[in-house]
């Protein structure tokens, strides 16, 4: 069976990725859930990196302007560390990777999609953060960069908010 596909439309073009749920069924399932719920529908980019990343997820983004922009998680609470032998995908640019708090066990709706080789981020790498990686986009890689060169404050939010109208899922 493939892996489902996400497609992203957004405020600057639509961007799709292949979900790993076959490889990363915790993580990978926590997203596609939470996509069919209509969890991340409205809400906003909210920290916007250069040469890094870009994030997404959190519940209070839907006011792209809250000082509350990356606390949150999803209703259901946090999902336990995936951290397989068997699906060792680096932090790439392209790949979809669970943010979290750093500490263990505390990812939960808000996830980044890399823009740059951020391989000291992977869950196999020596060092504190520990990200595992759940997809890649496999269309729309320059609406990803388009997002990621958008002009932020120094909290790293788009100056002109980068809104997520809907995803949606695709078996």
């Amino acid at each position: 069976m493939a892996n489902p596909t996400a497609t992203f439309e957004t405020s600057m073009g639509t961007f799709k990725a292949e979900i790993f749920v076959d490889e990363m069924p915790i993580t990978g399932g926590n997203f596609v859930k939470l996509v069919n719920d209509g969890f991340y529908d409205g809400l906003h980019f909210h920290r916007v990196i250069k040469n890094f990343m870009i994030q997404f997820g959190c519940p209070h983004s839907s006011d792209p302007a809250s000082p509350r922009c990356g606390t949150g998680g999803p209703p259901h609470g946090t999902i336990a560390d995936e951290h397989l032998d068997s699906a060792k995908f680096s932090n790439e640019p392209g790949s979809l990777s669970m943010a979290n708090t750093g500490q263990p066990n505390s990812g939960g709706s808000q996830f980044f999609i890399n823009t740059a080789n951020n391989t000291f981020l992977d869950w196999f790498s020596p060092g504190q953060s520990k990200h595992p990686v759940f997809g890649k986009i496999t269309e729309g890689m320059d609406v990803v960069n388009a997002i990621e060169t958008t002009a932020t404050n120094n909290q790293d939010r788009p100056l002109t908010p980068v809104k997520v109208e809907r995803i949606t899922i695709e078996a």
